[in-house]
């Protein structure tokens, strides 16, 4: 079976499509999202002052080098929440 060549060399197939996409891309503007202050402070991002406490300890501890993993607890974690 011979297959004859084509003059399809130094042609992208694909080149249509990105001109597509770019002209797409350049009539419609960026999405923005704006969230008001109050929106924010119903989300609650901010933590609580306990758990900033607990947060520091932990980081002291990481630091300093004294910070220890108790692989049984995480394991009984892991299993108590597949159990749910």
């Amino acid at each position: 079976m011979k297959i004859n060549p084509s003059n399809l060399f130094g042609i992208n197939p694909y080149k249509k499509q990105s001109e597509k996409t770019e002209q797409v891309s350049k009539k419609n503007p960026q999405d923005q999202i704006h969230i008001s202050s109050e929106a924010k402070k119903l989300q609650g991002n901010e933590p609580s002052p306990e758990k900033l406490e607990k947060l520091e300890k932990l980081k002291q501890q990481i630091n300093s080098g004294t910070y220890e993993i108790n692989g049984k607890e995480i394991a009984k974690s892991i299993v108590d929440f597949y159990k749910k």
